[in-house]
């Protein structure tokens, strides 16, 4: 039975986020490792000329084809890269070149599939490629997103998201998760996770997985909450209230609620919570602990309560979780 020819095709321009570009590649290279023959993947760079390409790193990139080139070849893949400028109030907006949108737009039809790394999700909105669908992209651009392109559902939080053919990744490193998901997709979960080994990655996330942990929400807040944040998160399975958080801060407990609504929007249970079910969440994942063990380890203490913040929060119980996330393998 002969190889499969799998073309990668990524988007080349000026200003593209380097990580975005080179992300992918790796990951599947790295696939053949895992393999006894040959995987089929390969990869190409195409930009409107072959003239280097400076990417936003100020690193230079030679493309392997003109984006005319590519018109005539058969796609597996079309993976589109994004690019973004900081106004002087470090205000972050995506950017979409409208030569590559027209490109993306007229290769897209013949293409298996396509996936958008980061911002390059806007890319793939402007030329109508996310019509009535679900996608995501940068946490920082996704309400760009969704006010230029109201017929898209943005999600902000998932790692990546499919739907149909179309998939679309979130920030930087998230590139590497997506990238993992298209070779999952391709050849199976077990190899996928062979080569997140490769890349000693802490663990290959699913979809579902959120862009940003609750103790790195994207949010402004005072050297104070910071520092109560890190106290939660070091003392999850300890007890936890308004009356010892107070006694952290040496303040009253009514300004330790005032503070969490005013910098949080959110009041201190609920963020214990959330903190909590996050740890939970990531013990599912990766340990064989029993229920009991996450419950009391992340300071739950039954596996009842445990059950009914999973229910509030997820929409799911903690066993279901385990048996669709599971990342490590059963013995």
């Amino acid at each position: 039975m002969g190889t499969i020819d799998r073309l990668i095709v990524i988007a080349l321009f000026d200003r593209v986020d380097l990580l975005d570009v080179t992300g992918p590649p790796e990951v599947f290279s790295l696939l053949q490792r895992e393999l006894d023959e040959p995987s089929g993947y390969r990869v190409v760079l195409a930009a409107r000329s072959l003239d280097p390409v400076t990417t936003s790193a100020g690193v230079r990139v030679l493309p392997d084809l003109t984006f005319d080139d590519v018109s005539t070849k058969a796609i597996d893949t079309l993976v589109v890269p994004g690019s973004v400028d900081t106004d002087t109030d470090r205000r972050v907006r995506a950017l979409a070149d409208p030569e590559v949108v027209e490109w993306v737009r007229r290769l897209a039809p013949n293409t298996r599939r396509v996936a958008s790394v980061c911002v390059g999700a806007h890319i793939l909105a402007a030329a109508g490629l996310l019509d009535g669908r679900r996608a995501t992209t940068h946490w920082s651009t996704a309400q760009q997103l969704a006010t230029e392109h109201p017929s898209v559902t943005v999600d902000a939080d998932p790692i990546f998201i499919r739907d149909g053919d179309v998939w679309t990744g979130a920030g930087l490193s998230a590139c590497l998760d997506l990238a993992l998901a298209l070779v999952a997709d391709d050849f199976g979960e077990t190899l996928a996770l062979g080569v997140a080994r490769q890349l000693v990655m802490y663990l290959k996330r699913p979809s579902g997985q959120s862009q940003f942990s609750v103790s790195l929400d994207p949010v402004s807040t005072t050297r104070r909450m910071d520092q109560l944040r890190l106290h939660i998160t070091r003392n999850l399975a300890k007890p936890l209230n308004v009356g010892e958080l107070a006694r952290h801060l040496h303040v009253s407990e009514r300004h330790v609620t005032r503070v969490f609504k005013t910098e949080l929007g959110t009041t201190p249970a609920a963020y214990i919570e959330s903190a909590r079910v996050e740890a939970a969440r990531n013990r599912l994942e990766t340990t064989d602990d029993t229920l009991e063990r996450v419950a009391t380890g992340c300071g739950f203490n039954t596996v009842d309560t445990l059950t009914r913040a999973f229910r509030r929060q997820l929409n799911t119980t903690p066993t279901e979780y385990r048996n669709r996330f599971r990342l490590t393998p059963r013995s």
